[in-house]
C-alpha cells in the first residue's frame, strides 16, 4: 500500500502502481493538511480580492474577474479549453504514473483542492480507468496543461479512458463518463481552483523520465554484463577493471561497473586462456569500458535524485499557506529541472548503445574476433548475424538525432507572459524512445555474445558470465542456422528492460 502524505514516494513506487497495480490511499495527515489548505481557498472564492485562478481568468486572461456564481464553471471551462493534446497517445503506464503523481502533489496540501479530488484521482488508478491523454501539446512551463486536461476531464465524465487494461481483451475505450459508470464511480463537480491544480504541473514531463529514468537502471545493468561476456569472448583483458587501476581516478560508477564486470568474469577459462598472449592492448569499447559505462552510470544516479526531488514536489500555481493565510504566485510548474535531467539522461543511455554496437561489430568481424566470419555456422551459405550490426548501427543513429537537447529551446507563450519554457515533455517522450532503441542494441549484443560464446566452447566464460549465457539462452534458444533475427531481439530487449538484470547482477555480486 502506497499511502500519499505518509512518506516520500520513490521512483520504484512510481513503477508499482504505474505498471503493477500497486494500491494507494491517502493518509489521514495529508488530508487534514489539503483541509486547512482548502478553507483559504474557501475564504478567498467568498471574498472581493482578486486571486489568481480563484475568481480570475487565467493565463493572459488574468485581469478578468470572474462573478462568484461562475467558479464552478471556469473551472470546468479550463478543462475543456484546454485539453488541445494531439498525436500518439501516451502507453497505461505513463497515464498511471500522471494520476499518482498530480494525486501527491495535491496530497501536500500546498494546492488548495478538496480530498475529494486526491480520492478520485486515486479511484481510478484502483478501478484501473485510464485517461487517454495524447501525448503532444505540452510546453513543459505552465504546468503539462494541455495533456493533464485530457487526464482531468475523465473526473468530470468527460474525455475518454480505458476501462480495464488496454492489452486486456475485455478492456474497453470509452467516453469519460461511461467508463466512471462501468467502473462504479461518479463525476465530480469542480470546485474554486480544483481545476486549476489538477493541470498546473509537470507531471507527463516527470511520468515519462521517471520510467524512462526506472527502464536505463535496468539497461545498464544488462550492458555491464553484455561488455563483461562480449570482452570475453573477444579475448579481451580485464586488467583495466582492475580495483587498483580504477582508484586512480575513483569516479563511483567507473568503481561499480568495474566491480560487476570483474565479477561476471571471476574463474574465466577464456580469460585465462590467453594470460601470455602478447596483445598490448584492447580497443576502446573493451578497455575503456569501466570509464563509459561509469559515466552513464553516474548519470542515472544524478537523475533519479533529480527525479526524486520532483516526484516528492509541490507543482502549482497559486501556492496556498495556510499557516499565514496566503495565497502566493509563484513559477514551481516550470518543469526545467525535469527537461535538464531528461536531456542529460537520454545522452547518457545513447553512449551505452554507442558502445554496445562497436562490439557488435568487432563480434561480427572475423579479422579482430578471431571467430567465425559473422558468428554463422557456415559462412557464405549462411550469414548469420550479419544484420545485427546493421540494425545496432540504425539505432545508435536514430538516438544521435533524438539527443538534440529539448532543454535548450524555448518558444513564448500566453502573449509574452510564459516568455521561457522547457520543453520537458519533448525530453521525455524521446529519452524513452532512446531507452528502448538502446535495449534493442544491448539485446542484439548478448545474442551475438551467447553465439560468440558457443563457438569457444569447451572453455567456459566467469561464472557470472556463464550465469547470464543461461539466461539469454532461455529466452533465445541457440539458432540452428540462420533465423529471424527480429523476434529474438524484441523478447531479449524487454528481459533487458525487466527487473532481470539488476536480480542477476546482485546474485553475481553476492556469489
Amino acid at each position: 500500500m502506497i499511502e500519499l502524505g505518509a512518506r516520500s514516494l520513490t521512483l520504484a513506487d512510481v513503477v508499482a502502481v504505474a505498471r503493477d497495480g500497486a494500491p494507494v490511499t491517502l493518509a489521514a495527515g495529508a488530508r487534514r493538511s489539503m483541509v486547512a489548505a482548502r478553507a483559504v481557498i474557501e475564504r478567498v472564492a467568498a471574498g472581493t480580492a482578486a486571486v489568481y485562478g480563484v475568481n480570475t481568468g487565467f493565463g493572459v486572461l488574468k485581469d478578468q474577474v470572474i462573478a462568484p456564481e461562475q467558479i464552478r464553471q471556469l473551472q470546468l471551462n479550463l478543462l475543456r479549453s484546454h485539453a488541445a493534446g494531439v498525436g500518439r497517445f501516451a502507453s497505461r503506464d505513463v497515464s498511471r504514473a500522471m494520476l499518482l503523481l498530480r494525486a501527491a502533489s495535491l496530497a501536500r496540501g500546498h494546492s488548495g483542492c478538496r480530498p475529494e479530488v486526491v480520492e478520485s484521482l486515486i479511484a481510478l488508478l484502483v478501478n484501473d480507468v485510464t485517461p487517454i491523454v495524447p501525448l503532444q501539446g505540452s510546453v513543459g512551463a505552465s504546468g503539462d496543461l494541455a495533456p493533464l486536461a485530457h487526464l482531468a476531464l475523465v473526473l468530470v465524465g468527460e474525455g475518454e479512458a480505458w476501462l480495464g487494461a488496454p492489452d486486456d481483451a475485455a478492456a474497453k475505450r470509452l467516453p469519460g463518463a461511461l467508463a466512471l459508470r462501468g467502473a462504479g464511480l461518479q463525476p465530480i463537480t469542480l470546485e474554486a481552483k480544483e481545476g486549476l491544480a489538477l493541470i498546473n504541473g509537470t507531471q507527463l514531463s516527470t511520468a515519462l523520465a521517471a520510467l524512462a529514468c526506472v527502464d536505463a537502471r535496468r539497461l545498464l545493468e544488462a550492458a555491464v554484463a553484455a561488455a563483461a561476456l562480449s570482452t570475453e569472448v573477444l579475448l579481451g583483458s580485464f586488467q583495466p577493471a582492475r580495483a587498483e587501476v580504477q582508484a586512480l581516478r575513483p569516479y563511483p560508477g567507473a568503481l561499480e561497473t568495474a566491480r560487476r564486470m570483474r565479477a561476471y568474469a571471476e574463474d574465466s577459462a577464456l580469460v585465462a586462456s590467453h594470460a601470455d598472449c602478447g596483445r598490448v592492448q584492447d580497443a576502446y569499447s573493451l578497455r575503456c569500458a569501466p570509464q563509459v559505462l561509469g559515466a552513464a552510470w553516474d548519470a542515472i544516479g544524478h537523475v533519479e535524485s533529480q527525479l526524486v526531488v520532483e516526484i516528492n514536489g509541490v507543482n502549482d500555481n497559486p501556492l496556498v499557506f495556510p499557516s499565514s493565510d496566503e495565497v502566493i504566485s509563484a513559477g514551481l510548474f516550470h518543469a526545467q529541472p525535469v527537461a535538464l535531467v531528461a536531456d542529460y539522461l537520454k545522452i547518457a543511455v545513447a553512449e551505452i548503445a554507442s558502445l554496445a554496437e562497436r562490439r557488435i561489430d568487432r563480434l561480427t568481424d572475423a579479422r579482430v574476433s578471431g571467430l567465425p566470419a559473422v558468428l554463422a555456422g557456415e559462412p557464405g551459405l549462411e550469414s548469420g548475424y550479419m544484420l545485427a550490426q546493421y540494425t545496432a548501427a540504425a539505432l545508435v543513429s536514430e538516438n544521435k538525432t533524438l539527443c538534440h537537447p529539448a532543454s535548450v529551446d524555448s518558444i513564448p507563450t500566453g502573449a509574452g507572459i510564459e516568455d521561457h519554457v522547457s520543453m520537458a515533455p519533448i525530453a521525455g517522450r524521446h529519452a524513452l524512445r532512446v531507452v528502448e532503441n538502446a535495449a534493442h542494441v544491448v539485446a542484439l549484443e548478448l545474442m551475438c555474445a551467447a553465439r560468440a560464446l558457443e563457438f569457444r566452447r569447451p572453455l567456459r566464460a566467469g561464472l557470472g558470465s556463464e550465469r547470464l549465457y543461461g539466461m539469454v539462452r532461455r529466452v533465445v534458444p541457440t539458432p540452428e542456422g540462420d533465423r529471424p533475427l527480429s523476434e529474438p531481439c524484441q523478447a531479449l530487449s524487454r528481459w533487458v528492460l525487466s527487473r532481470e538484470p539488476v536480480r542477476l547482477a546482485e546474485e553475481v555480486l553476492a556469489s
